[in-house]
């Protein structure tokens, strides 16, 4: 197999997958029991939380701190659902902005447009450190999640071969390595 990296419009993952024009979705894949009904998932890999994210100066520190601001996420991520489960939340808020990918809406908060931005942990952490972004995050997670990785319903043969390949190199002790050079800490959950 030959690993092509292609990005996507996050908006149209399923019909990305579905029309062939990618075999996996492999990004921060949150498995939801929605997905799962479109979407032949591995076992999970790795855990995840949507937090809360804001300027390292800001002078937020709890959800309430937020009441009346402009909070930024991706659009149709995790993210979306974590905040609209979270209704009383969601409605203190003066603003929520939706951005086509998180990268975006990372820079938004680093220049001000937003005050607070709903993401992925792992994605957020990973910023902070590769970027030496100065941000902090916030005590309260609004959601706890599992990444898996994503295929179409028929592809049980690939997504049999991908989810052993996992297993393996979590057994051989390759996944820990790749995730303490990334993460600096084994934050793998398969084989586990």
């Amino acid at each position: 197999i030959e690993l092509v990296l292609q990005p996507i419009n996050w908006d149209a993952k399923e019909q990305e997958l579905n029309t062939g024009n990618i075999d996996c979705i492999w990004n921060g894949f949150t498995i939801t029991e929605e997905r799962k009904k479109n979407i032949l998932f591995t076992e999970p890999y790795m855990n995840n939380r949507q937090v809360i994210v804001v300027k390292e100066d800001a002078t937020y520190n709890t959800l309430e701190d937020l009441k009346g601001k402009k909070l930024g996420l991706q659009s149709q991520s995790s993210a979306q659902d974590a905040l609209d489960a979270h209704e009383d939340f969601k409605s203190s808020l003066g603003e929520v902005v939706l951005f086509d990918t998180n990268t975006v809406a990372i820079m938004d908060l680093e220049k001000g447009g937003i005050d607070a931005l709903l993401v992925d942990e792992i994605v957020i952490r990973y910023y902070m450190q590769t970027k030496n972004a100065k941000f902090k995050i916030l005590d309260k997670e609004l959601s706890h999640e599992e990444y898996g990785i994503g295929f179409r319903k028929n592809d049980k043969q690939l997504m049999q071969k991908i989810q052993d390949t996992l297993k393996e190199m979590a057994k051989d002790g390759a996944l820990a390595e790749i995730s303490k050079k990334w993460f600096d800490e084994d934050i793998t959950t398969i084989g586990k």
